[in-house]
């Protein structure tokens, strides 16, 4: 269900960034196929990635994290140099590194990084009071200068859906409620100083509060945009005028293939057409969130849960403000949009939600029994494992067990031993004399390990095929 929803998202992306594209490419590229053919390549480079995240296992994406958050975190303060980070003079923030022909967007990237990094550090953590040295403060310091690393670029709209993430991150994982009310009050106030500060975000929000009247005056000026994605909305009616014959993308709504797609899907194919984006949408979050309540391990469910609530809170963003719900912010729709990075990272991020879907062990169990699908096999993805069970390594004596390779508990279970001071064991381990300390089993798939036998010749003598000591 994840790959339909996605594939059918992704396709339709690709006809509408062909078809609201056309005018501009031929404007500015003398090709009319131009942007369309660019989109296809970024959408290709995508899937490559969508495939190698089904390829990989939940746990070496887990052991990664140092890595791909360093490498985002560099990015950030990279883009901020004058001479390598452009888009100030263009679009009024300085979002962009230009590698030859692609320009990369380290926001984007960043926003998946620290929801990953938070699924990492937050899995089997319990906040028990508010500490400045707990995980869950860590969290929060290193994604609020990842947060003012965005600000500094003047992406507002990106920061707001950076920020969304890390909020929802941190609610998944059991953050304590009073911190979340001051990061929601701390947000509020963020706005307030928006709307009151001047400039163009100031006039966004002057045309959002005109729009909720149904009455914009500036047409002509500031909100030239939203009144005009409104007229696309509205020419589009029911039925739409028809797949390619939008009228708003000659030259009359800016930004028609990125930030306003939407308004050119309502019109082309009409209020069905934009219905069934929004309720791929929303069956992608309600399966999203059903992988993560389903997931194997703590780490895989936060992961499932960041990377939907990133993905469907952006398109929420994008089409309450094309529809008039929520003032204009700048943030693409996730997967139909035109956009290199944009469109990389965001199938890559729905390969490893896929990838989390497939670790179930309820599919797990199917893929045993049945097999591999032909979408599997197509692309030589191999069956996945279930995490380590009983015979993998411990943590401590509370048995916390990590990692996803199966164990064989048979092969690893101590055999009877019988010797001074330890009493009879079974084949499990168990001690069978009365009052004695130091147990160990394999129940459900656990191990938990008791107190040691204080005889030292006991220690030293009775080990299991694996040399640990009784």
């Amino acid at each position: 269900m994840l790959r339909i929803i996605i594939f059918l998202l992704v396709g339709i992306g690709l006809a509408m960034v062909y078809s609201a594209s056309m005018t501009w490419s031929l404007a500015e590229n003398t090709s009319l196929w131009a942007q369309a053919l660019r989109q296809s390549i970024m959408v290709f480079a995508g899937f490559i990635g969508f495939v190698m995240m089904l390829r990989l296992r939940p746990s070496f994406i887990r052991k990664a994290v140092p890595w791909l958050l360093g490498i985002s975190i560099l990015l950030l303060v990279l883009v901020l140099i004058p001479g390598i980070g452009t888009g100030r003079e263009e679009v009024g923030s300085q979002s962009w590194i230009v590698l030859g022909p692609l320009s990369l967007q380290p926001s984007e990237i960043a926003r998946v990084t620290v929801g990953i990094y938070g699924a990492a550090v937050l899995a089997d953590r319990k906040q028990a009071r508010l500490s400045f040295k707990d995980p869950f403060a860590i969290y929060g310091y290193i994604a609020s200068a990842m947060f003012l690393l965005i600000i500094l670029e003047g992406d507002v709209g990106m920061a707001a859906s950076f920020a969304v993430v890390v909020v929802l991150t941190m609610f998944f994982a059991g953050f304590d409620w009073r911190a979340l009310a001051l990061i929601f009050f701390l947000g509020a106030l963020g706005l307030v100083g928006l709307l009151l500060g001047g400039g163009f975000r100031s006039h966004r929000f002057h045309t959002y509060f005109d729009a909720l009247r149904g009455n914009i005056e500036d047409t002509q000026g500031t909100g030239f945009q939203a009144y005009q994605g409104f007229l696309s909305l509205a020419d589009g009616g029911v039925s739409g005028v028809g797949l390619g014959q939008s009228r708003a993308k000659w030259f009359y709504l800016p930004e028609a293939k990125n930030d306003f797609i939407y308004a050119i899907v309502g019109e082309e194919l009409g209020l069905w057409g934009a219905a069934l984006v929004v309720i791929l949408f929303g069956g992608l979050g309600w399966i999203g969130i059903r992988t993560a309540s389903r997931a194997q391990t703590q780490f895989q469910a936060l992961l499932a849960a960041t990377l939907t609530a990133g993905v469907v809170s952006q398109a929420f963003f994008n089409i309450g403000y094309v529809v008039g719900l929520l003032p204009v912010t700048g943030i693409q729709l996730p997967m139909i949009s035109a956009g290199g990075t944009s469109a990389i990272i965001t199938i890559t991020s729905m390969g490893l939600l896929a990838s989390v879907a497939r670790h179930e062990p309820e599919n797990i169990s199917a893929m045993q029994n049945y097999g591999r699908p032909l979408f599997d096999r197509l692309f030589f993805i191999p069956e996945p494992r279930p995490a380590q069970s009983a015979g993998s390594r411990a943590r401590g004596r509370r048995g916390e067990v990590r990692g996803d390779r199966p164990a064989d508990v048979d092969r690893h279970a101590p055999q009877r031993r019988r010797g001074p001071g330890s009493g009879d064991r079974d084949t499990r381990g168990q001690r069978t004399a009365r009052g004695a300390r130091g147990s160990r089993s394999a129940r459900g798939g656990r191990e938990e390990y008791g107190r040691p036998v204080t005889s030292r010749r006991s220690r030293a003598q009775f080990r299991d095929d694996r040399g640990q000591r009784w």
